[in-house]
C-alpha cells in the first residue's frame, strides 16, 4: 500500500476533533434546559446546519447583511454552550433565561435557513451595451454644372452631313484628300451649345481636344464636328 493513503491529514482531524466536542456541549446544554431524549441530540444538528449555510452562502454569493446576521447568530449560540457547559452556569438549575433561549431556538433556525434559501443574492446590473452610433447618410455628388448630357449614337434617319475635305497642297501633288466624315446633325447641335457655354465661361472659343474630352468622341469625328463650328 502506497504511504499516501496511510496519510493522516491533521487540519481534517482537528475539525472532526473540535466538531465533536461544540457537538457534545450542545447536546449537554439542550439537555440541562429541559430538552431530553432525540430532541438533546437536533439541538446540535440544528445550530451547525445553520452555521454552514450561513457560510456557504457568504463564500457563493459574497458578502451580505443577511448571511452574516445569521452566521453570528449560530456562532453565537455555538460559542455559548461551550462556555456555559465550562462550570459557568449550574447545569443542574439553569437559568430561566437559558430555559427560554433554548425553547426559542428551533423557530429561529427555522427563520434563518428559510430566508438563507429563498432569498435572492444581490447581483450586480450588468452595464448597459453600448449605443450603437447612426450609420452617416452617403451623400451623392451633385453633377456638375458643365456636365453634358450623355451623347446618343448617331440617328439612322438624319443624313449625314458632308464635310468638305481640304484643298490638295500644292507641294503633295499625290497626297490622297482626307475622307469624309458623317456628322449627324443633332450631335453638331449639342457640340454648338457645349462650344457657346465654354465661351461663356471663359471668354475664349473652345479647341479640338477640348470639345472631343467634352463630347467623349474619336479625334477624327472631333475634327469634323470642329470644321462645322467654323
Amino acid at each position: 500500500m502506497p504511504r499516501s493513503a496511510l496519510r493522516v491529514d491533521a487540519v481534517l482531524v482537528q475539525a472532526v476533533i473540535a466538531g465533536a466536542l461544540s457537538f457534545a456541549h450542545l447536546h449537554d446544554l439542550a439537555a440541562a434546559a429541559g430538552q431530553d431524549g432525540w430532541k438533546a441530540w437536533a439541538y446540535p444538528v440544528s445550530v451547525d446546519l445553520l452555521l454552514v449555510a450561513a457560510w456557504r452562502r457568504l463564500r457563493s454569493d459574497g458578502p451580505s447583511r443577511l448571511a452574516w446576521c445569521w452566521f453570528l447568530i449560530a456562532l453565537v449560540a455555538s460559542l455559548g454552550a461551550n462556555v456555559a457547559t465550562a462550570g459557568f452556569l449550574d447545569l443542574d438549575h439553569p437559568p430561566a433565561l437559558l430555559r427560554l433561549g433554548v425553547a426559542g431556538w428551533p423557530a429561529l433556525a427555522f427563520l434563518g435557513g428559510t430566508l438563507l434559501a429563498h432569498s435572492p443574492a444581490h447581483s450586480s446590473p450588468a452595464p448597459p451595451a453600448p449605443a450603437t452610433p447612426d450609420p452617416v447618410p452617403e451623400v451623392e455628388p451633385e453633377p456638375a454644372a458643365d456636365e453634358s448630357a450623355a451623347v446618343s449614337g448617331p440617328d439612322p434617319e438624319t443624313e449625314p452631313v458632308a464635310v468638305p475635305a481640304p484643298e490638295e497642297t500644292p507641294a503633295l501633288p499625290t497626297a490622297e484628300p482626307s475622307p469624309v466624315v458623317p456628322v449627324p446633325a443633332a450631335l453638331v447641335d449639342h457640340a454648338r451649345k457645349v462650344a457657346d457655354d465654354h465661351h461663356a465661361r471663359t471668354g475664349s472659343r473652345i479647341d479640338t481636344d477640348t470639345l472631343r474630352a467634352r463630347l467623349g468622341v474619336p479625334p477624327h469625328l472631333a475634327d469634323a464636328i470642329a470644321a462645322q463650328l467654323t
